[in-house]
C-alpha cells in the first residue's frame, strides 16, 4: 500500500485500487471521473480511462478503480517533456461540458491547505512567500484568461502508460477542473526559475507546448514570463511548504520576499 497526499493506493494484480483522501467530495470526483471516461474515449485521448466512472464509499471515504500504469522514470536524460508537454495542450483544447463547468480545479486550494500546514509548523520564510504571492495565484481563474480544462496537479510523475511502447497518458484526476491552463504549467515554471530543472528541458517543454496550440502562452516569441511568474511563484511556496528540509526551495522562498 503506499500512502500519497493523503490518498491509498493499493494495487491488486493489474488494478489500481485508490482510496481518496478524507473530505473529498464524492459528486465532484464523479464528475472528474466521467471527464476521464469521456476524454479518453473521444479524439487523440489525454487522460488515463477509470476502470469505472463512479467512486464506491469505503466508510467514510471514496475508492476509485484504476489501469496499472507505468509512470515516468527518474533518469533525467530520458524525460519526456516533449510528450508532457503535449498532452497538457491537448487538454487544454478541452472545453468543459454540462456539470464540468462549475467544477474549478483543485490547485489553489491545495496550496492554501500546504501555506497552512507551513503556518502552524513555523515555516516563515514560506509563509512570508506565500503571502506576497499575487492575487492571480490564489484564483482558479481570471476573467481576461482561457477557462479551460486544467490537470490541477501537474508534474512528470502525473504521466503513466501501459506498456512501454504505449503512449503516454495524464493519471490523477483528484484536482481536474475548470481554470486558467497556465496552472499546468506552474511547477516546471517555478523549479526551472528555481535552479531545478535545466534550461534545456524547459525550452523543449515550452516549444512543445507552444508547438502545440497551448492557450496558455501567447504565440513565440512573445515573453511567456508575465503569464507564467504569478503561478511559478505558487508551485515554488506550494513545494517549499511540503518540503520544509528544502534548503533550494526554501531559498527561493527567501529570494521572494528579499530575505
Amino acid at each position: 500500500m503506499l500512502t500519497r497526499s493523503g490518498a491509498q493506493i493499493d494495487v491488486v494484480g493489474d488494478v489500481v485500487h485508490k482510496l481518496h483522501r478524507a473530505g473529498t467530495d464524492p459528486r465532484a470526483l464523479t464528475v472528474r471521473l466521467r471527464i476521464a471516461a469521456r476524454l479518453a474515449a473521444s479524439g487523440p485521448g489525454c487522460l488515463l480511462a477509470p476502470l469505472r466512472d463512479h467512486p464506491d464509499p469505503v466508510g467514510d471515504r471514496w475508492r476509485t478503480r484504476w489501469p496499472l500504469v507505468e509512470t515516468v522514470a527518474q533518469e533525467p536524460d530520458r524525460l519526456p517533456w516533449e510528450a508532457a508537454a503535449r498532452l497538457l495542450a491537448t487538454l487544454h483544447a478541452e472545453s468543459p461540458q454540462g456539470p464540468e463547468r462549475r467544477l474549478p480545479h483543485g490547485w489553489p486550494a491545495r496550496l492554501r491547505r500546504s501555506v497552512n500546514r507551513a503556518r502552524l509548523l513555523g515555516g516563515g520564510v514560506v509563509y512570508a512567500a506565500a503571502a506576497a504571492l499575487p492575487e492571480a495565484a490564489w484564483r482558479t481563474g481570471s476573467a481576461d484568461r482561457p477557462a479551460v480544462l486544467v490537470h490541477g496537479d501537474w508534474h512528470l510523475g502525473q504521466l503513466g502508460r501501459r506498456m512501454p511502447d504505449s503512449p503516454w497518458l495524464l493519471i490523477d484526476i483528484d484536482d481536474l477542473g475548470v481554470g486558467d491552463p497556465a496552472w499546468d504549467l506552474a511547477r516546471p515554471a517555478g523549479f526551472w526559475a528555481a535552479g531545478l530543472i535545466p534550461d534545456e528541458d524547459w525550452a523543449v517543454f515550452l516549444d512543445a507546448y507552444r508547438d502545440a496550440g497551448g492557450v496558455a502562452l501567447p504565440a513565440a516569441p512573445a515573453d511567456p514570463w508575465p503569464v507564467l511568474e504569478p503561478f511559478a511563484r505558487a508551485a515554488v511556496v506550494h513545494a517549499a511548504a511540503n518540503h520544509p528540509d528544502d534548503d533550494l526551495l526554501v531559498a527561493a522562498c527567501a529570494r521572494m520576499t528579499g530575505r
